[in-house]
């Protein structure tokens, strides 16, 4: 009788090979009972890079790390395994503010000096399928084609990230991408593993702030602040160098969608974000971003109560002020999404003279990351050759053929040093150690210091600035900061996890934690433990949208008119116009695509029931007294201004609204307005302090 052949095991990683009931033959993974590489050698350290002194780079000799995020990198091909779903476009830069004095990048030393951009934006947890409109970080990354070469700022819309070392990236994306082994939900942070994962790491409690605010909800993909996240350092001619970090700051403001809003957008056009965009620059009004710099010395950076190398630390604004340098305009969509879009390759080492990395351990690892990335998703070494990604500049090296090779090159010389100009024949490029790259020489990490896979001391105060955070927020944010964790708890289904959360919070505010388990029904656990005190710091207003980065202009923004029969056409016309002049996108909505109103017959933009106010910043109902009777019992119209209402929005209208407005339950207050002058004021603002009538908070 045959017997199964087992294979021997110890408390590694093994095969055993198994027959199953239908008598086939299949290999079934024994679980180690401790962490090993894919080879089987036991791993002592999985939670941080091995790196050259405490705050030194990470060493590239750290085969546990370079093996886990090389096999993170090839798991899925060709989407990108984060960042999947992205809208582009391209533009320009142009330096406003030189600062020759920080930097010899060539960009940056004149006024008025203009670069080619192309900018993509991009969600981070779901594939390319998934909705635009969901909570999550979004991804701002623009390549500079430079005179110099390519240079690649790749960054988020929120300052902060989770994690302090690249050892900790797969980690967080499995942890926040679908369930392994249900596959879902899809898109989304609000379930059991995203929670498990971080209520178990302190150090992502500042982002989870930030990914629980209005940030991770954005109105528009023109309406989002850039970060470059890391710290980066400015380097001069002279090698002279100081630390810098990059902002992008949108001219339209940051504005953010309520989350009802934000779920009904994501049933109503999934691509709200990406047809925003593209209709935005389509019709001529092309956003704009700032591009500022803070920039301060080692001596700063000393006497600072964080480690400006830890990526789940900020600078406050109100300790470094942002300098302004630049402009970018978006003006001209993509021509092909899969040629230029979906092949853009973005690498942080796309650095150039003037501008250097840092020793953030973050930023360390994804040095070697986005180039494995790249070879996997484009299948070949060759992707810099793609229209989307060839520099703007000359080219030349010694790299020869690979696959789907396009340069031609001519000659012998295929190496160097060479002699071959003494047989009169080309001997190909040479270095040049004038204008060539140079990395910043930083005392004592080139001082090769012991090996540790230690972090720095202060990388462990993982609470001071998610209490400054909140406490920086309006009420009505931190409501909706409140709102967002319920809801986010409410989804997971381990009573431990959500109890860890709420004890993490604890050191965060008690008042916070208290709300969140107030909404949720459960009793406040006992503070975590905790390595180091968090500090009480100043409040930033720079930190809260409502006080800081909201734009009160039509510029920018959509107005949705309501009409039906009888609608007086001349004063649609009259509407129409004033709000254009001023800068608004107009779109006129009506129960049926034909309108046969009072002076002629249109034909409306969208129709009522394909249409919700959702897709709008402000709406008028302009309709006669027989209309608002119509629209009073049908239940598209009553959604219509039931949401604009619930949704802060402003609502203009005359008298004859008067019976559909009593229907959906609208209250007078500074956003129910007129149609004239005061709509128009209106129509440029959200009203929060609507919010504790219409919705209210734990």
């Amino acid at each position: 009788m045959a017997r199964t052949r087992r294979a021997r095991t110890t408390d590694r990683s093994a095969i055993d090979d198994r027959t199953g009931a239908g008598g086939e033959r299949h290999q079934v993974a024994v679980t180690a009972q401790y962490l090993t590489t894919d080879h089987g050698v036991p791993v002592a350290d999985g939670q941080s890079a091995l790196r050259s002194g405490r705050r030194g780079p990470v060493l590239l000799e750290d085969f546990v790390l370079r093996e886990k995020v090389f096999h993170f990198d090839h798991e899925r091909i060709p989407e990108r395994i984060v960042h999947a779903r992205g809208s582009a476009a391209h533009g320009w830069f142009e330096c406003t503010g030189p600062v020759p004095e920080l930097t010899c990048a060539h960009l940056l030393q004149e006024r008025g000096r203009r670069v080619p951009v192309f900018a993509r934006f991009s969600t981070v947890a779901g594939g390319a399928g998934s909705a635009d409109t969901v909570r999550d970080v979004r991804g701002f990354a623009v390549k500079f084609f430079t005179d110099e070469g390519n240079w690649d700022l790749v960054g988020n819309n929120i300052p902060v990230f989770f994690i302090q070392d690249a050892m900790k990236f797969p980690d967080l994306v499995h942890a926040v991408k679908m369930e392994a082994d249900r596959g879902f939900p899809q898109a989304s942070s609000a379930h059991d593993t995203f929670w498990d994962f971080v209520s178990l790491l302190p150090e992502s409690t500042h982002m989870v702030l930030w990914a629980m605010s209005d940030r991770a909800v954005p109105r528009s993909l023109r309406m989002i602040d850039g970060f470059g996240v890391h710290t980066f350092r400015f380097v001069r001619a002279d090698g002279a160098w100081c630390f810098v970090k990059f902002h992008w700051r949108a001219e339209l403001g940051v504005q953010a969608l309520v989350w009802d809003e934000a779920v009904k957008l994501a049933g109503a056009d999934p691509d709200f974000h990406r047809r925003d965009l593209w209709e935005a620059i389509a019709s001529g009004a092309a956003p704009a971003w700032e591009l500022g710099v803070q920039v301060f010395d080692e001596a700063f950076a000393a006497a600072q109560p964080y480690d400006v190398l830890d990526p789940t630390k900020l600078i406050p604004e109100e300790d470094v002020p942002i300098r302004v340098v630049g402009r970018m305009v978006l003006d001209r969509n993509p021509d092909n999404v899969f040629a230029e879009t979906e092949q853009v390759a973005f690498l942080p080492t796309n650095l150039v003279p003037g501008i250097d990395v840092s020793e953030d351990p973050l930023l360390q690892g994804r040095l070697f990351s986005y180039l494995d990335t790249q070879k996997s998703r484009l299948g070949t070494t060759n992707f810099s050759q793609l229209p989307i990604n060839a520099p703007r500049c000359p080219v030349a090296n010694f790299h020869r053929d690979g696959m789907m090779q396009t340069h031609v090159p001519r000659g012998r010389a295929n190496y160097e040093p060479n002699s071959l100009h003494e047989a009169g024949e080309e001997p190909g490029p040479r270095e040049s150690p004038a204008a060539g790259f140079r990395t910043a020489s930083v005392p004592g990490v080139d001082a090769h210091p012991d090996k540790t896979r230690d972090r720095p001391e202060l990388f462990a105060d993982h609470y001071s600035q998610a209490r400054q955070f909140w406490r920086s927020q309006t009420d009505v944010e931190q409501g909706h900061i409140v709102s967002a964790f319920v809801f986010e708890l409410s989804k997971v289904s381990l009573p431990h996890v959500r109890q860890r959360t709420l004890a993490n919070l604890r050191h965060v505010d008690d008042d916070l934690a208290r709300r969140v388990a107030d909404g949720l029904g459960l009793d406040l656990p006992e503070p975590s433990p905790t390595v180091v005190t968090p500090a009480d710091r100043p409040a930033s207003p720079a930190l809260s949208i409502h006080r800081h980065r909201t734009r009160d202009v039509l510029e920018g923004r959509t107005v949705g008119i309501l009409v039906d029969d009888g609608t007086p056409l001349a004063a649609l016309r009259s509407l129409r116009s004033t709000l254009e002049a001023a800068g608004a996108a107009v779109k006129v909505i009506a129960p049926k695509i034909v309108v046969r109103g009072k002076g002629g017959t249109i034909t409306a933009d969208g129709q009522l029931e394909g249409s919700p106010s959702v897709f709008f910043d402000a709406v008028a109902l302009l309709i006669t007294d027989q209309a608002a009777e119509r629209l009073a019992v049908d239940p598209a119209a009553i959604g219509f201004v039931t949401d604009a209402y619930v949704h802060l929005k402003a609502i203009g209208c005359a008298a004859p609204a008067g019976p559909l407005l009593e229907r959906c339950g609208v209250q007078p207050d500074a956003g129910v307005t007129g149609l004239g002058a005061e709509f128009l004021e209106a129509a440029a603002c959200r009203f929060p302090g609507r919010e504790p009538l219409v919705r209210p908070r734990p």
